[in-house]
């Protein structure tokens, strides 16, 4: 139930509706006053979260620091890999993995692994029904490019179900605990989504230390060019808003 109930939630909540909304109200609305100021909260809306300065900034604070691999001391037993974005399906008809958004995941996974660092890799994340019933699902796929690179396939552990982050630590957990009690783990995600996932293995008595990956932030000074609206940079504030609010959403109901 909450996974639906989140799901249409977060159509209301994204910042692209929020403006159709408002958008709409002023339109519809007779009076004068309420119209200019719907018309310039959107105006402001707008010009503040497709500011590249302002976005990049925001993206720094709610980011964990970047962490070197030399800075990882200890061998992990596991390291875990959330899916979502890892690999992308450009055509039906193709033969072989594509990095998605997030890929940059695997990378890191492979790094961490070819290092030493880790000695297993869970793979967690379930994709489409078509998908997964022809054994092509994100994490099998993911699986793939890394074996394609050189990580034996007996060293890759597979949790398929979860449809999100509470999913991904409730499964998780359980596989952790029956195949690797008392390990050490490593957890890989994406950096702006390590509070929330963090969080929810921390809450299913899973002790993780991050690595975190995908990288959204950056180096950023002021320059003229980043007053500009952009168009990225909005794209990058929905993003950081989504993860935000799911990370609020989820401290309510205490699943991290």
């Amino acid at each position: 139930m909450f996974y639906f109930l989140s799901k249409a939630i977060d159509f209301l909540i994204m910042p692209l509706s929020i403006v159709f909304f408002i958008l709409i109200y002023s339109f519809l609305t007779k009076s004068d006053r309420r119209r200019k100021l719907a018309l310039g909260f959107v105006i402001v809306a707008l010009a503040l979260a497709s500011n590249s300065y302002l976005v990049t900034k925001a993206i720094n604070a709610w980011e964990p620091k970047f962490v070197n691999l030399a800075e990882v001391k200890r061998t992990y037993d596991v390291g875990i890999l959330l899916s979502g974005g890892l690999i992308t399906m450009s055509t039906p008809r193709q033969d072989h993995p594509a990095m998605g958004n997030h890929g940059d995941r695997i990378l890191q996974t492979y790094l961490l692994y070819k290092h030493g660092k880790i000695r297993k890799i869970l793979i967690t994340g379930t994709s489409g029904e078509l998908m997964m019933a022809q054994k092509r699902g994100e994490t099998r796929q993911a699986a793939s490019l890394l074996a394609s690179w050189g990580v034996p396939a007996k060293d890759i552990v597979f949790e398929e179900k979860a449809r999100n982050t509470r999913e991904n630590a409730v499964y998780s957990g359980r596989i952790l605990k029956k195949m690797f009690p008392s390990g050490k783990y490593l957890l890989i995600t994406s950096a702006f989504h390590m509070r929330r996932s963090a969080g929810c293995f921390e809450k299913m008595g899973i002790k993780t230390d991050p690595f975190p990956a995908d990288f959204r932030g950056g180096y950023n000074r002021l320059f003229i060019h980043k007053l500009v609206p952009d168009p990225e940079a909005f794209a990058y504030f929905c993003m950081l808003w989504h993860e935000f609010i799911g990370y609020v959403a989820y401290k309510a109901v205490g699943y991290c």
